[in-house]
């Protein structure tokens, strides 16, 4: 692999900025990556073995939409500069030990962007930097570590919505465009939150459970992926999101077919499951609001069985 060609810079509007990645796997690895080819200073913040693979050899990156490039970054195991921000990706399983690495007032006048699977990490996450300072985000890619620093993004698109008031959000959707994402800004984050779970829930599960891809998956299981759709958007709507099925049909229609889910890259690999933040939070949203979801619930408990991470 051969070094990061020219990139533009950062727009003069712009300044660079100062972003810490928690999580730099696969999506924190491929967008710490892409933000340090626009020309921000990138810390990845990980344990000893992945910091110093990242020192030695930068983020390393394969991928059919941005073609493959290295770039060099910077690595610690805490955040000890202030950052304009910080982007949180790493998995559920891991959250909570994560944020140690991240001390509050190095966010004094930041932004914290959590990327992560669920809808309840929120709560927490503002509980622990302030209630402004966290913003609602999603991404829709398919980004896998292959090894410390080495990064596979195979979808042909890597798509964030975030959500809040457009002014204060505008620098924040200009960065990561420049960078190379597409950006969206909504006003309402629940819908985005239930928007993406909605869509994530039956690939995850049902990719998990049957240990096919996407494509395997929307031939060969569609009546059971459009039943745990049909579920998910259900309890959407009865938390108060405005949640499309035909799009997000649409979007597993988009993905290679022989795309994985990261749960199933995790199940292979003998890993913990996001099952609670996915599955489970999916099942206690439906027991609040009385909706009936039979084929989510039956994957989940399946699932359950096998890896034990599931709360009551």
């Amino acid at each position: 692999m051969t070094a990061s060609p020219a990139h533009p810079d950062p727009p003069a509007s712009t300044p660079p900025w100062t972003v810490a990645v928690l999580g730099p796997g696969g999506v924190g690895g491929l967008l710490a990556a892409l933000l340090a080819r626009a020309g921000h200073r990138v810390i990845c913040l990980a344990g000893p073995a992945t910091a110093a693979a990242l020192r030695e050899d930068g983020l390393r990156v394969r991928s059919a939409q941005f073609d493959d490039f290295s770039v060099p970054v910077e690595a610690a195991a805490e955040l000890r500069k202030p950052v304009d921000l910080c982007l949180v990706t790493v998995k559920s399983t891991h959250l909570e030990a994560a944020l140690e690495k991240v001390p509050r007032q190095m966010l004094d006048g930041g932004l914290v962007l959590p990327l992560l699977n669920g809808v309840e990490h929120l709560a927490g996450l503002r509980r622990h930097f302030g209630e402004r300072r966290v913003v609602a985000g999603v991404i829709r890619v398919e980004s896998t570590r292959v090894a410390p620093g080495a990064v596979d993004h195979g979808s042909p698109f890597t798509e964030i919505d975030v959500a809040g008031p457009a002014e204060r959000l505008g620098e924040l959707r200009d960065v990561l465009r420049a960078a190379g994402a597409t950006v969206q800004v909504a006003g309402d984050e629940i819908a985005l939150l239930w928007a993406k779970l909605a869509f994530l829930a039956p690939f995850a599960l049902l990719t998990t459970w049957y240990g096919m891809t996407i494509g395997e998956v929307r031939t060969q299981r569609r009546a059971e992926l459009v039943a745990v759709l049909g579920e998910a958007v259900s309890v959407g709507r009865a938390c108060g999101a405005s949640v499309d099925a035909v799009r997000s049909m649409a979007l597993y229609e988009a993905f290679p077919p022989d795309a994985r889910s990261s749960m199933q890259r995790d199940a292979e690999a003998g890993r913990p499951l996001e099952l609670d933040a996915v599955g489970g939070a999916l099942l206690r949203a439906a027991r609040r609001h009385g909706v009936s979801v039979p084929v989510t619930a039956r994957l989940v408990a399946d699932l359950e069985r096998r890896h034990r991470t599931v709360t009551p």
